[in-house]
């Protein structure tokens, strides 16, 4: 199994460091399938408009609902993160590695991209995702303690991911140390 993850705090930066993986893995070549997250900031409500594109060149979907300015639940559009779905599992036999960007609330329930990400790992893709610290213990528990936590540098979780598909090809990674096993 090879996932890793990223869980930074502050409104939308996960999703940064994500968007800035997938641009250095694309310029590698590295087949990309999956979401990454945009969020456009409205001067007249406290919450964003949130986006997710879905990789490599799909569609962009609005998952976010808007609510009303002082409206305080959840904003999240089930129906829109279930089409991103979708079109994110009619391209996954084209990819090596599947990026989610966050594992969120449906997520947290078995819902969303939960059945998409297990069927990558069944391929013996590479996954990473989000995780904010709300579903911090649903996803640990979604990963039955196989998933480990790649750090906030771009460049390192790029390498990190390469250093997957290079062992993969050999025979064999080891997620929490970042190793490539060698088989006889």
């Amino acid at each position: 199994m090879q996932i890793g993850f990223v869980s930074e705090t502050g409104r939308g930066a996960s999703d940064a460091v994500l968007a800035k993986v997938v641009d250095l893995l694309a310029a590698q070549g590295v087949r990309l399938v999956g979401t990454v997250q945009s969020n456009t900031e409205r001067p007249d409500r406290a919450h964003c408009d949130m986006d997710v594109q879905v990789l490599p060149d799909g569609p962009c979907f609005r998952i976010s609902q808007d609510l009303g300015a002082h409206a305080k639940g959840c904003r999240l559009d089930p129906s829109a993160l279930e089409q991103a779905v979708m079109a994110v599992s009619a391209r996954l036999a084209a990819g090596q590695v599947l990026v989610i960007n966050k594992f969120g609330k449906l997520e947290a329930e078995g819902r969303g991209f939960c059945n998409l990400i297990a069927e990558a790992l069944s391929r013996e893709m590479t996954v990473l995702v989000g995780v904010n610290g709300l579903n911090r213990a649903a996803f640990e528990a979604f990963a039955g303690g196989m998933a480990v936590s790649v750090g906030r540098d771009p460049e390192a979780i790029c390498a990190w991911v390469l250093a997957a598909q290079a062992a993969k090809a050999q025979g064999g990674f080891d997620v929490a140390n970042g190793l490539a096993l060698h088989t006889a």
